[in-house]
């Protein structure tokens, strides 16, 4: 069975800084939104590293622990690409356009929890 909830964002948060993602960060959304109960953010600083960082969740998150997102909404070439695992969101962004969006003061009242070790 595939992992999920915390376990799930975790392992999503770990493979991205595998594949050098830049401030990735981990939120738990529990009682702060029907959308999701996780929810990862992390960057990348280029198209081809933005396209790393989203095959290597997708493929090493499916391989290692049986998970696959149930629907990916944008591309690379859009500069932010949500994977959605359900109960885990993975936002996937340029820089620039996590820096304009402003994602951590949307989601202040969140817990932050830390993913590494």
């Amino acid at each position: 069975m595939a992992i999920q909830g915390l376990e799930l964002a975790k392992a999503c948060a770990k493979v991205a800084d595998e594949t050098k993602a830049e401030k990735i960060r981990l939120w738990d959304l529990r009682g702060l939104s029907n959308l999701t109960d996780f929810m990862v953010v992390c960057s990348g600083s280029s198209m081809p590293h933005l396209r790393a960082i989203l095959r290597d969740i997708r493929g090493r998150v499916d391989e290692d622990h049986g998970a696959k997102p149930i629907n990916a909404e944008g591309n690379a070439d859009t500069k932010w690409v949500v994977l959605d695992y359900i109960d885990v969101m993975v936002h996937v962004m340029h820089e620039e356009l996590r820096d304009f969006y402003g994602l951590e003061d949307l989601w202040a009242d969140a817990k932050e929890v830390s993913w590494t070790e």
